[in-house]
């Protein structure tokens, strides 16, 4: 079994904060996997109906426990009130660790009516990112992570498979999207979202989205919300400052795994010219992985210079990180362009190529060269 020390160590950071841990992320993104390496925890499959009959009876379910047991509550949504029993542990039974996994966040399940504040600590689980792929997974092809993709099955396959590709859409749709947002126009909802993964990467635009995938442009919006919400795609909001030259409300749109933009996008392979989109996938993953959501932006003008990742910090400092399978390529054009503006924070280029940092003088201005695991 694959150890994935980075998700261990954020579990047990979490719980030595609040007595419950959320772990979301998609389907076969490796949850349940995750969640039986922890050792003496008590297991528990929601979907099963002893596990279902057991929660209805949160007392004598946790009466029967030991006062300190670490219990993992798999697909918790499943149960009728799952808000409940995990209130009851944390009030109740202040010793217990609890694990509870849902495909999405836990605010989208309408079963929860108790958002748990002050007890929980949530952790998305994403697909497999570049820093976990050479030492747990024995992967140091980064073109073969970014054509297959991070969830574990497609990553390890010897081959990609089409079918695994669009079986997961399917099941997406019917377990997830389905279920826990009633969304019932299955054929306009797929279309919609094979859209977003063909145009991965690329700012919004409703209307066009709205056009092709013959939906309003209320229903695009609610759709890509439900999305977002379960893990399948990310938005990226423009930083700004107020200024009339730049992009201040058009988001842009990444999905959630670099193996299904390649197989919506038809690729048998990747070409050179194709990978830099798609590394910027996997930096933004371990940047979410270690920052709040609402703390990573990107930044554009109207003169379309781009910055690919900021990240606001304390005190009005933002830091900028560009995206580059090779540093030499950087053009500091539309940095400089950012700092005129923006003067105070540091200057950050992701890529797979530094096993150690260093710096480097590009344009006038300094940056610190990293990989993604050296991000901070």
């Amino acid at each position: 079994m694959v150890e994935r020390s980075i998700w261990l160590s954020a579990i047990r950071d979490a719980w030595a904060r609040r007595p419950i841990v959320w772990l979301s992320g998609v389907r076969r993104v490796g949850k349940t996997t995750l969640t039986k390496v922890l050792p003496g925890a008590v297991y528990m499959n929601c979907d099963l109906p002893s596990t279902q009959r057991a929660a209805a009876d949160p007392e004598q379910l946790y009466g029967g426990l030991a006062p300190d047991a670490t219990v993992i509550f798999d697909e918790v949504h499943r149960l009728k009130d799952p808000s409940l029993l995990l209130k009851i542990a944390a009030d109740e039974h202040p010793g217990l660790r609890v694990l509870a996994t849902g495909a999405s966040t836990l605010a989208a399940t309408r079963k929860f009516r108790d958002s748990l504040t002050g007890r929980k600590q949530s952790i998305h689980l994403c697909p497999v990112p570049w820093d976990e792929c050479v030492g747990a997974f024995g992967v140091r092809d980064l073109a073969r992570r970014l054509f297959h993709g991070g969830l574990p099955e497609a990553l390890l396959a010897e081959r990609k498979d089409a079918a695994f590709f669009s079986e997961w859409i399917d099941s997406f749709y019917a377990r997830d999207i389905l279920e826990l947002f009633g969304i019932r126009n299955r054929q306009g909802f797929q279309t919609l979202f094979r859209l977003l993964l063909r145009r991965s990467g690329g700012q919004l635009d409703i209307s066009q989205l709205a056009s092709l995938s013959e939906l309003s442009r209320p229903t695009v919006k609610a759709h890509i919300e439900a999305m977002r919400v379960a893990h399948a795609v990310r938005l990226l909001r423009p930083f700004h400052g107020g200024g009339k030259q730049e992009i201040v409300s058009r988001p842009k749109c990444y999905a959630f795994d670099t193996g299904f933009v390649t197989f919506e996008r038809g690729w048998n392979e990747i070409r050179e010219d194709d990978m830099g989109l798609l590394w910027e996938h996997l930096v933004l993953d371990s940047l979410r992985m270690r920052f709040a959501e609402d703390a990573v932006l990107y930044w554009q003008d109207k003169s379309k210079r781009a910055v690919d990742f900021v990240v606001r910090r304390t005190g009005g400092r933002v830091d900028l990180v560009e995206c580059k399978l090779n540093p030499d390529q950087l053009n500091a054009a539309p940095v400089r362009a950012f700092r005129n503006r923006y003067p105070d924070g540091e200057n950050h280029i992701a890529t797979p190529l530094a096993n150690e940092r260093y710096r480097i003088r590009r344009g006038g201005m300094v940056f610190t060269v990293r990989s993604t695991m050296d991000l901070e």
